[in-house]
């Protein structure tokens, strides 16, 4: 399914521009990266199965912070968008996920063992 992302990267200079292009345009299901936004600042993902989270996190290395402001269908069409997404039912709120709480008990206390021995007066003084 063709999706549409949008990205807020803080860019301040033409450099960081054009690589944060070429580090969207490296991934895998890319079909078309546009800059938009008053100060250019967000970049406009087109392509099919591209994961959001992996390219932003890139983004973050390369180029410096970067946001998903929007991830969503991209259709010719508003009413093939539309038809598709009542076929799938997607819930506003999800059911809360239950983590199993496992109890570490306390280490047992550690006791040391000294032997004392009776001294011996013919014994090697030596040793």
């Amino acid at each position: 399914m063709k999706q549409k992302m949008v990205i807020k990267v803080y860019m301040n200079k033409h450099k960081s521009r054009s690589k944060a292009l070429k580090v969207a345009v490296g991934f895998s299901g890319v079909e078309s990266v546009a800059l938009k936004g008053d100060d250019m600042s967000q970049i406009e993902v087109t392509g099919d199965g591209v994961d959001a989270v992996a390219l932003t996190t890139s983004l973050r290395k390369k180029v410096g912070y970067a946001e998903v402001v929007s991830v969503g269908a991209a259709g010719a069409g508003a009413g093939a968008g539309d038809q598709s997404m009542d076929d799938e039912k997607i819930e506003a709120n999800p059911e809360p996920v239950v983590w199993p709480n496992y109890h570490v008990a306390a280490p047992l206390p550690h006791y040391d063992v000294c032997v004392v021995r009776d001294y011996d007066p013919y014994g090697c003084s030596i040793l």
